[in-house]
């Protein structure tokens, strides 16, 4: 089994882990109903995606 030489610092750590880090999402706006949503997931106002509906509208369901 593999065991480490020397102690690793907490600089060399840090820096392994540097890339670990939360990372804020990004915020577009829809392009069928132009409300503020996450990239790359459904719109919660419409449910369309990509120009495409995807989920039905409550409105739609009545």
């Amino acid at each position: 089994m593999a065991h480490p030489k020397r102690k690793t610092s907490k600089s060399k750590k840090r820096m392994r882990r540097s890339h670990h880090a939360l990372q804020s999402q990004v915020i577009t706006d829809c392009s069928y109903c132009g409300e503020m949503m996450v990239s790359h997931r459904v719109c919660p106002h419409c449910g369309h995606y990509k120009g495409r509906s995807v989920l039905r509208s409550t409105e739609e369901q009545l």
